[in-house]
């Protein structure tokens, strides 16, 4: 087991553009129903149950890729409950939670839905899907703003800025509920239930189906789990 206890995620440097993270804000769950104690306890279990899982899948899809996970809790104050996967200097993958994201919890099938589901963006390559596509929006607008500028510098920075936004966001919904997919079926081979780990979802912020957001509507992210709990 690959388990960094209290490691800083702002140290993280792998990316450029990060898949979305789990969008939490606290003040939409009541305090938390286990000890201290019970929350660890359940965290340091899925972390030994999930990640073999999530490393064998990673070597078998895709095993062009460093699938060394590193699990990471950020243990700085104030951090609002969150998760969220990113790579290291040298690609290696690393999976990192909030420390109020593991008080919320409920149980451990949420804590292993939502692990398996960020070790799914890594296997799924995730990041470089939405580098490339932020790079091709980059480039798109950027070049437009150039042109309609009379090819103003700036104009064409400002251009490509937006245009890399909007390229990054582009698959973002897609992204997660490709992660929702395989993050439930990796969770359910770990002996977790898939479904009773997305109840999470009944307790986060529904984004809805805004243009350009970068998660989906819950009610998808649950039909996708539960499509593919039906053929379990």
């Amino acid at each position: 087991m690959r388990f960094a206890p209290f490691i800083f995620c702002a140290a993280l440097a792998g990316c450029a553009i990060a898949p979305a993270a789990v969008p939490v804000d606290a003040r939409d769950f009541a305090m938390p129903t286990l000890s201290g104690r019970a929350a660890v306890r359940n965290f340091i279990q899925v972390v030994e149950t999930v990640e073999p899982i999530a490393e064998a899948t990673c070597r078998e899809r895709a095993p062009q890729l460093n699938c060394d996970f590193q699990i990471v809790v950020d243990d700085r104050e104030g951090a609002p409950p969150n998760a969220f996967q990113t790579r290291d200097d040298t690609g290696r993958p690393i999976i990192a939670f909030t420390i109020p994201l593991i008080a919320i919890a409920r149980n451990i099938d949420e804590l292993a839905f939502i692990m398996a589901h960020e070790a799914a963006h890594h296997i799924q390559g995730h990041i470089e899907r939405q580098n490339q596509s932020a790079l091709v929006g980059a480039r798109i607008v950027g070049g437009l703003a150039s042109v309609f500028s009379g090819g103003s510098e700036e104009t064409m920075r400002a251009g490509a800025q937006l245009g890399a936004r909007i390229g990054a966001r582009t698959y973002s919904k897609n992204f997660e509920l490709e992660a929702d997919a395989l993050g439930a079926l990796m969770a359910a081979q770990a002996g977790y239930d898939p479904l009773r780990g997305a109840d999470f979802f009944f307790r986060i912020p529904d984004p809805g189906n805004n243009f350009l957001g970068t998660h989906p509507a819950n009610a998808d992210r649950l039909a996708t789990v539960q499509a593919v709990a039906s053929q379990l």
